[in-house]
């Protein structure tokens, strides 16, 4: 099939593209899940950042 003598190398070109789309649908999926939700901590850091970046 397809030039390739080797089940095994066959297993591993058919393994390797099809971790790879299941790669890219499980991105595509769970891109959103993540929550954007800034934190009082968060902001402190952000200013304290900013300080740091202004001082230089």
């Amino acid at each position: 099939m397809l030039g390739i003598d080797d089940p095994y190398v066959l297993m591993a070109y058919l393994g390797a593209i099809s971790m790879s789309v299941i790669g890219i649908i499980y991105g595509l999926v769970r891109r959103n899940a993540a929550r954007d939700e800034v934190t009082p901590e968060d902001r402190l850091w952000a200013l304290d950042e900013k300080k740091v970046d202004d001082d230089f």
